[in-house]
């Protein structure tokens, strides 16, 4: 998935993406607390999975019609929630498709945000990671006496296979963790601490993750960062090419539910200039502390 969405100033240096590398381990100091607070739930990728067709219902929806074809796991996806999906739509009256996006990227829908139609925000709460679910949804649900597009006219009933991918529940700055990261000095490599250990799909590169995170300078063990007083987690694709090797290398293997510390040499990092625009000075490694959320 190519979004990338980054907290004030810093998250868009914290995940610009790099190349990859292998499992390091090591023993940051760190207390506090531990104790994950999200439970997140993935389905199976289904990131090659062939776009369904659409079984048009007998008689145009005047209400929402929620058909689960398929349940899923987990936690049902509630207001605030993040769901990450693959759907098709189509015209209910004679199927002509009109948008989709199987094979590409999921899409991810915050239930509440606003930033889907009624039928949508209506119509995914409850779904569950790796359920698929039909909506057959009324004009006024949908784009009403305006229609969408070239395809969807006023008052056209429309129709969805989705697919969820990942139900993320919402968080909250409340939520982060609390965590005293100890003065510590440069190291030649990467060295990585699973506080708590995952128990979800483990990260792999070409993957999409969602997480959040903390980050402080290894000198002095003061926090720059932190991607937790954005309501949103953080998504993006672990792909080879950027700027922030160390990240990578650190996420690779993580399970879904962790959370882990990894001390990044600054090296792969932001090089010997350091970051000032997060007040990481030059030749300073850095400490991060990453829950991660979802992998697919």
């Amino acid at each position: 998935m190519s979004s990338r969405r980054y907290s004030a100033l810093v998250a868009a240096s914290l995940v610009v993406l790099a190349s990859c590398g292998g499992d390091s381990s090591g023993d940051d100091a760190s207390n506090g607390s531990t104790e994950s607070v999200v439970d997140v739930t993935t389905g199976d990728p289904m990131i090659d999975a062939e776009e369904p067709t659409v079984s048009l219902p007998a008689t145009l929806p005047t209400e929402l019609v929620i058909t689960d074809v398929t349940e899923g796991d987990g936690a049902a996806a509630a207001e605030g929630d993040t769901v990450f999906v693959f759907y098709v739509g189509v015209l209910t009256k004679d199927g002509t498709r009109f948008d989709g996006n199987f094979g590409q990227s999921p899409f991810a829908v915050t239930l509440g945000s606003g930033s889907v139609i009624q039928g949508w925000e209506q119509g995914l709460v409850g779904i569950k990671a790796g359920g698929r679910r039909q909506l057959d949804i009324p004009a006024d649900l949908a784009y009403g006496d305006t229609g969408a597009g070239d395809i969807i006219k006023a008052g056209d009933a429309i129709s969805f296979v989705v697919d969820a991918v990942a139900v993320v529940p919402a968080t909250s700055a409340d939520d982060a963790p609390t965590i005293t990261v100890d003065a510590a000095d440069n190291i030649d490599e990467l060295a990585v601490t699973d506080l708590v250990d995952g128990t979800g799909t483990a990260a792999e590169m070409g993957m999409t993750v969602v997480l959040q995170l903390l980050a402080f300078r290894a000198d002095t063990g003061e926090q720059i960062v932190s991607t937790w007083k954005d309501p949103q987690p953080v998504t993006f694709d672990l792909e080879d090419g950027g700027t922030l090797p160390g990240l990578l290398d650190a996420l690779d293997g993580m399970k879904v539910g962790g959370r882990r510390q990894a001390h990044i040499p600054f090296e792969e990092a932001w090089g010997a200039e350091g970051q000032q625009q997060i007040g990481l000075p030059e030749k300073t490694d850095v400490i991060v502390v990453i829950d991660l959320l979802a992998a697919f």
